[in-house]
């Protein structure tokens, strides 16, 4: 799954060879259309983009609280920024 970014043949082709089929919208400019784009699965994207926003919480990822329990907090607090909006 990507975005119109990726949409190269060669990168189709790999994706293909590994046993997985590419979920990729075709750019504007390109002949073929998007008829054959599973539309079901992109539509999920946004899960996979908001995971990756995972890492702009430097406190959780490098634990600056002495206490376990001010951690545990804070854990639970970026779970709910990232989970809650979805």
């Amino acid at each position: 799954m990507a975005d119109k970014g990726y949409d190269i043949e060669r990168i189709r082709e790999q994706i293909a060879v590994q046993g997985a089929r590419p979920v990729i919208p075709r750019k504007r400019n390109s002949i073929k259309g998007n008829a054959g784009l599973d539309r079901g699965p992109y539509r999920y994207r946004h899960l996979v983009e908001n995971a990756f926003t995972r890492r702009n919480y430097r406190p959780v990822a490098f634990r600056h609280d002495k206490l376990k329990r001010n951690y545990e907090s804070l854990v639970a607090m970026a779970c709910g920024f990232l989970w809650l909006p979805m």
